[in-house]
This record gives structure tokens, sequence and C-alpha cells, in this order.
């Protein structure tokens, strides 16, 4: 196999200082094509130097295994309890919102503090319970099949019943964000579920921790662009933001 060069030195010496590299900068910076640029990415892929995705490379995997949801609430609690706090800071009085399912927006449910009348609609059994505790809040449960590693609900059932609602804000866990392929979770019909939550909610927001960055998931969600926001924590790369920033998505970090 091919030696590495110079410019190999480069694009590997911006992975380790961000993580990310897009095919766009690589090729302005170093004065290349992104024909050039990409047969480097996969020179250096199968050297194992690297993980290819769209428009760009990790140093990570970025295909994800499903966690049942007891060991994921255990990963980066610190994180998503400051990503929850700043989503439950765009409640407004007499809300109605969607919540969709996963530990990040779990963690949101538990730093919500109605003082008002608060009317949300969930596929998560957790956040239920969590909310339904509270008199100023109502909460609707979607119906449907249980999926066990999520305990939340998925199917027709569910997405038959959300044309029903228009609501203001829907706040979405996701298992991947891309900046070229987009949000995606691990299960095709939560995919499905989440598509019909954003159809009903003028307002998408992700709520996602920063290891989320760069991954994919099985079944995809959405484009990029679709999105209205991200919370994150501080700890996503320059080079993603700027991604993300250039598909028009506001990054909040918590």
């Amino acid at each position: 196999m091919a030696p590495l060069t110079h410019r190999h030195q480069k694009i590997l010496e911006q992975l380790q200082e961000k993580g990310y590299v897009n095919v766009t900068d690589l090729c302005r910076q170093l004065q290349v094509s992104a024909v050039t640029i990409r047969k480097d990415l996969k020179l250096l892929e199968q050297k194992g130097l690297l993980f290819r995705s769209h428009g760009g490379a990790s140093l990570h995997n970025p295909y994800i295994n499903e966690l049942p949801v007891n060991e994921k609430e255990k990963i980066r609690m610190e994180e998503k309890m400051r990503i929850g706090e700043a989503a439950a800071r765009l409640i407004e009085p007499d809300d109605a919102i969607i919540i969709a399912s996963g530990t990040t927006v779990l963690a949101f449910a538990r730093s919500i503090r109605p003082r008002h009348h608060l009317t949300v609609i969930t596929a998560s059994l957790a956040v239920a319970l969590e909310l339904n505790r509270y008199p100023e809040t109502e909460v609707i449960q979607l119906p449907g099949q249980l999926r066990k590693t999520s305990s939340s609900v998925i199917g027709p059932f569910a997405e038959q019943m959300l044309k029903q609602f228009s609501c203001s804000k829907l706040f979405l866990g996701v298992d991947g964000i891309d900046p070229e392929f987009g949000c995606t979770t691990t299960s095709m019909l939560e995919a499905s579920l989440n598509r019909y939550m954003m159809a009903a909610a003028q307002k998408t927001i992700v709520l996602a921790d920063s290891t989320k960055f760069g991954k994919r998931g099985f079944g995809k969600i959405c484009d990029i662009d679709e999105i209205d926001q991200i919370i994150t924590d501080r700890e996503v790369s320059d080079a993603m933001l700027k991604a993300l920033d250039e598909k028009g998505v506001e990054v909040v970090k918590a």
C-alpha cells in the first residue's frame, strides 16, 4: 500500500485536532481537488486511520450499535442534564409540546418544573410517568407497539394519532448527527414515528450530546436542514459546528 504523503499527514493532523474533517475545507486548505481529497481519505481509511462519511471523515466509527436504555442512561449523565436544563428554558406558558424518546430527552423531562399549564405528547413511557406527577401537566401517551430497548412506542397507531395534533415544539433525541447524511436512529420504525412528530410540530429541537456527532444509525429521520435547533454540550468540535452552520442549523452549547 502507498506510503503516507505530506498531504496525508496534514489531513491526520486536522483530524486529531478537530475529530472531524470536511472535504470542502480540506480542498481549500491543501489546494487540491475534491477528487484528490476523496482518494486520500479512501487510502487513509484502508490503513485504518479514519472513517469516511458523506462529505468528510472522522476518527471514530460513524455506525452505531444500539444499547439498552438502562445502559445509555449511565453515559454522559452530567452533559445530558445540562442539555435538558437548557431545553426546559424554552417551554412557554400554556405550551403544547412533543417529547420523543431517549435518555437525553428523559433528562429534559426531569428538568421541567411546570408553573403553568403544559400539554405533553410523548412516545416514551418514562417521560410520561415523569411528567404525569405534576398537576399542571396534561400528558398524552401515544399508543402502539412497545420497543423494549427504549421503553417507548412505535408503529402506525402512534403515527395516525399524531396527525390529529399541532404543537409548538418537538424535542427530539437522536443516535447520530451527520452534516451530510442527516439525523438518524438505530430503528427504522422509530425514525418513521419521528418524522410524523416533526410534521405535527412547528419547530424541531434536537437534544444530543457531542458523542452523537459524526455518527449514523440505521434509520434516517431527516436531513440536517430540516432541524431548527440542536442543543448539545461544550465538547462538539469547531469543524462540526461550522458544517452545521453552513446547513443553517442553530447550535446551542449547554
